[in-house]
């Protein structure tokens, strides 16, 4: 009988699963709750490629932009300024990353990463029967300063940096 480790090293990947364990009638009471915040653990992905020979959580591709469509302008659960708070500032105050040279603000001193989107048509495209799909919506996106994304349009730039642990990156 084959481990999980040998189906891993068999797919030289790593093996994913999908849970259906949060009621969507759940999801508008937990925004609303001032200390949540926001990120994904979804893994990055692109429709091309290797990528396509397995399946994906929507929310890996449009996670954030669920949140900004759906949850902001659709049904008006957060304000804009306040999700924009739960995907930047207070992430990375909870994980100690705002600090001068850090991240989650735009300020001196700190990472220039940003993302310029259209709040009347940033929506979630990726479903469970069609996973890879891109969201619409997001124009340009800088990290560290170097565009990413320019008029939607990937650069070829790649200037992330990991997160080792509280307030370290590398």
């Amino acid at each position: 009988m084959d481990t999980i480790l040998d189906l891993v090293l068999e797919d030289r990947s790593r093996i994913q699963s999908v849970f259906f364990m949060i009621d969507e009638r759940n999801i508008a009471p937990q925004l609303r709750e001032p200390w949540v915040s926001l990120g994904s653990d979804g893994a990055s992905m692109a429709p091309e490629g290797i990528f396509l020979e397995g399946s994906t959580h929507p929310r890996a591709y449009g996670n954030v932009a669920r949140l900004l469509g759906k949850y902001v302008r659709e049904d008006n659960v957060l304000t804009l300024a306040e999700a924009v708070r739960r995907l930047s500032g207070l992430p990375a105050t909870n994980l100690g990353l705002d600090k001068p040279g850090g991240r989650g603000f735009l300020a001196e001193g700190m990472y220039a990463d940003v993302v310029v989107f259209d709040p009347k048509t940033v929506a979630d495209r990726a479903t469970f029967d069609d996973a890879h799909q891109y969201s619409t919506g997001v124009r340009h996106v800088l990290v560290n300063g170097v565009p990413v994304l320019r008029d939607g349009e990937h650069t070829g730039a790649i200037p992330g940096r990991a997160v080792w642990g509280p307030g370290k990156v590398r």
